[in-house]
């Protein structure tokens, strides 16, 4: 089953802290799938989450302000943005996958071929390149592994890695601290 989560977080971070939260305060293991989810119910967008749950979610245990969508139960006042969330990670359609089997035990560089065979990521897709990466394809993860559903599948998106080795290597499109928009340029 998943549960629909949403506090209303206003960035992807926040969101992630809450389903950590929620993993903790559940007791549950490391072979949860937990995703955030871009949302747009009531006044603002936001960030909303979900988690797949193998029995009944005691809502009780559950951080003060967390609205909850499970099946066609909704409680809390952002129901409808843990709705939409639970929808999507249950159709595999959207969502960003942060906790998944395989995930907490990751090295900093590893093949194509080692990251399918020890997670749940059912593929790897390199933006702008037509075909997959062959399994002894260098992936260089950084500490930071987010695979988003995509047709249905568990699906990395990633890019040529940076540094002085060229060609053969990958990374995560998503980078783990990215620059702010206009940082550079704003005061």
């Amino acid at each position: 089953m998943i549960a629909g989560l949403d506090n209303g977080a206003r960035t992807v971070a926040q969101a992630e802290h809450l389903l950590h939260q929620v993993v903790e305060a559940l007791g549950l293991s490391s072979g949860v799938v937990g995703c955030t989810h871009f949302v747009r119910t009531g006044d603002l967008p936001h960030v909303a989450c979900s988690l797949t749950l193998a029995g009944h979610l005691e809502t009780s245990r559950l951080p003060e302000g967390v609205s909850v969508a499970l099946g066609d139960s909704r409680t809390g006042p952002d129901a409808e943005g843990a709705a939409v969330a639970a929808a999507e990670h249950a159709a595999r359609t959207g969502g960003r996958v942060v906790l998944f089997p395989g995930g907490d035990d990751l090295p900093g560089t590893l093949t194509v071929g080692e990251l399918l065979d020890r997670t749940a990521i059912d593929r790897v897709v390199v933006l702008a390149q037509a075909e997959p990466p062959a399994d002894d394809v260098v992936l260089v993860t950084n500490g930071h592994v987010r695979p988003v559903w995509r047709d249905g599948l568990m699906t990395l998106l990633a890019m040529p890695a940076p540094g002085p080795t060229p060609g053969g290597r990958i990374a995560p499109a998503e980078v783990p601290d990215p620059t702010p928009c206009c940082a550079d340029h704003v005061s």
